[in-house]
């Protein structure tokens, strides 16, 4: 089995706690990604199953067997950093081939793997090149094939690509994907960038001061957040979060009221709170400019270009909404009806942060 298991796994520098009893199995095969702020804990968990941080306590598996103690060059993981880590006295051939060569690989394997490897990353015609002669997304593409011609069971990769420009990133997402899908190894890839995450991951382990927040596929942390940090970290502009009571089957914000339909009055009645938090993305907000059925009066504050549409920021009971429109209709200090999908709606504890679920109904 080529999985990875962390039980009950902590990391400490002192006194200072950086992982926190993380429990995680990431499954053979597939691409899973730590995602985060800084200093939530992502690049030390990457560390520590590469075998380049001690565990403080608990236990890591990999393949089977407990790696606590096994050194890095044991656990047959290839590892790409965010900084190349390139030899700069070495050129292109060199600098792929090195490990294998010192596995003492034979010959003839070595150069059949390098042939793969340079036509897959496109670096033929760069053999003979420095480190130094070659721009960042060659040096980049140079890491990725010292590290796919090991041929190792886990491949990790710590933010690979943040040193390059955003239309190198958008293609060596893709390469990384053809890689993975050709040797079909376990990949850990942590980034902060949720584009990478939502791309590239066939799950997401969402991090936040050493705790592991979610785990789910992207399409799940997306559109049924587990916590309000969930909600709040991913996607752009962030989603709205919002204080609300319950009362009788409506949602008051206020001095107004937001009806809700029966499947989210069932859901909440299961949660047995009325102290809770409304949730909803930009994208889910519709904006008039009259009254309508079930809408909420807000007052424009700001418009935001960002190209494609426009950012409406919108004062409604002292809260502040985004809500996305395709056109520049409405002008700040502009009166405005808003209406909430109501199939996209999240609602949180109070009290845990944590999401009271979702309506089975939707999933139908």
């Amino acid at each position: 089995m080529k999985e990875i298991k962390f039980q009950n796994v902590w990391k400490s520098y002192g006194k200072t706690q950086v992982v926190k009893g993380l429990n995680l199995t990431i499954k053979e095969g597939e691409r899973l990604i730590l995602l985060g702020p800084s200093g939530c804990g992502k690049s030390t968990t990457l560390r520590m199953i590469a075998g380049l941080e001690d565990i403080t306590s608990g236990d890591l598996y990999m393949n089977g067997r407990r790696v606590n103690d096994i050194p890095s060059g044991k656990r047959d993981v290839a590892m790409v950093f965010q900084n190349y880590a390139l030899y700069p006295h070495m050129n292109v051939i060199d600098n792929i081939t090195y490990g294998l060569k010192v596995q003492k690989v034979p010959k003839e394997e070595i150069k059949a793997r390098l042939g793969s490897a340079l036509e897959m990353l496109q670096l033929k015609g760069y053999e003979e090149r420095l480190p130094k002669d070659l721009s960042g997304g060659q040096r980049q593409r140079v890491a990725l094939a010292r590290a796919v011609v090991k041929k190792c069971d886990f491949f990790l990769l710590d933010e690979p690509l943040s040193n390059l420009d955003a239309q190198l990133r958008v293609s060596a997402r893709k390469e990384l994907v053809k890689i993975h899908d050709m040797y079909k190894q376990t990949i850990v890839y942590v980034t902060h960038d949720q584009i990478e995450a939502m791309t590239v991951g066939d799950r997401i382990a969402l991090m936040n001061q050493g705790h592991l927040q979610m785990l789910d596929t992207p399409e799940n942390v997306y559109h049924r957040p587990a916590n309000i940090f969930t909600a709040k970290f991913i996607g752009s502009p962030p989603t709205n979060i919002v204080d609300m009571i319950y009362q009788n089957g409506k949602v008051v914000i206020g001095k107004q009221i937001f009806q809700l339909n029966p499947m989210w009055i069932n859901q909440i009645k299961k949660h047995n709170t009325t102290e809770l938090v409304f949730g909803i993305r930009p994208e889910h907000i519709e904006i008039f400019n009259s009254p309508q059925e079930n809408t909420l009066k807000g007052t424009v504050k700001y418009i935001e270009n960002q190209g494609s549409s426009y950012g409406v920021y919108i004062e409604l009971e002292g809260n502040e909404l985004i809500a996305m429109s395709e056109n520049k209709k409405w002008g700040p200090g502009q009166e405005v009806y808003v209406r909430l999908m109501i199939n996209h709606i999240h609602i949180f504890d109070k009290e845990t942060t944590n999401s009271i679920g979702y309506p089975k109904e939707l999933d139908q």
